[in-house]
C-alpha cells in the first residue's frame, strides 16, 4: 500500500529519529542504518542514489548526518520530507545531550563510564569502516579514482593537509579526467 505524503513524512521522521537515537559517532556511522532503513526496507531510494546523496552531503557545509537526512528527505517527500528528516535526525541527539549535561559530570570518573565510552569508540570505528567498504563497492574504480583516493588519504591523514582544499582539488581533477575521457581519451 502506497503511503500518502503525510504518511511518508511521518515514517521519515520516525526512521530518522531511530537512526539519530541509536547511532554514535556521527554521520558516517549512520550510513549503514540509513541504507538499511531507507534504501533496503522502504525502497525509497537505491544504493546508487544513496552514494550520490552522500557525495553531495560531504561536499556541502554542515554535518554529514544532517545533510544526508535533508537530501534523503527531499528525495522521498520534497521540502516537507527534508524538514521532518532533518528534525528527526537531530532531535534525539539534542535531547540526549541535554539530559546528559545534567548528570555526566557526576559520573565521568567512574571506570564503568570510561570503559563504556571506549567500547562506543571501537563500535564507531567498525561502523565507519563498514560504510567505507559498502561505498567502495559501489564506486566506479579506475586509475584516476584510485590515485585520488590514495593521494587524498596520504595528504590529509599523514601530512595534515586542509581537507577542504584536498576535496576541491579532487573534484576538479575528477571533473577534468571525466571530461578528458568523454572527449575520446581513455584513462
Amino acid at each position: 500500500m502506497e503511503l500518502t505524503k503525510w504518511g511518508r513524512c511521518l515514517t521519515l521522521f520516525l526512521k530518522f529519529c531511530k537512526i539519530g537515537a541509536f547511532t554514535f559517532g556521527g554521520g558516517y556511522a549512520m550510513i549503514p542504518l540509513i541504507r538499511r532503513e531507507i534504501a533496503l526496507r522502504e525502497g525509497w531510494i537505491e544504493d546508487k542514489d544513496l552514494l550520490d546523496i552522500l557525495a553531495v552531503s560531504e561536499s556541502t557545509p554542515g554535518p554529514i548526518a544532517v545533510n544526508t537526512a535533508t537530501f534523503v528527505g527531499y528525495r522521498v517527500a520534497g521540502r516537507l520530507g527534508a524538514a521532518v528528516a532533518t528534525v528527526g535526525v537531530v532531535l534525539p541527539s539534542f535531547l540526549i545531550i541535554f539530559a546528559l549535561s545534567f548528570v555526566l559530570r557526576q559520573f565521568e570518573d567512574l571506570a564503568a563510564v570510561r570503559y563504556a565510552f571506549w567500547g562506543i569508540r571501537v563500535a564507531v570505528v567498525a561502523l565507519v569502516l563498514g560504510a567505507l567498504v559498502s561505498m567502495a563497492r559501489q564506486c566506479p574504480w579506475n586509475v584516476v579514482s584510485c590515485v585520488l583516493a590514495a593521494g587524498a588519504f596520504v595528504l590529509v591523514g599523514f601530512f595534515g593537509a586542509n581537507s577542504i582544499l584536498v576535496l576541491v582539488a579532487c573534484a576538479l581533477i575528477g571533473l577534468g579526467a571525466s571530461r578528458w575521457k568523454v572527449g575520446g581519451m581513455k584513462l
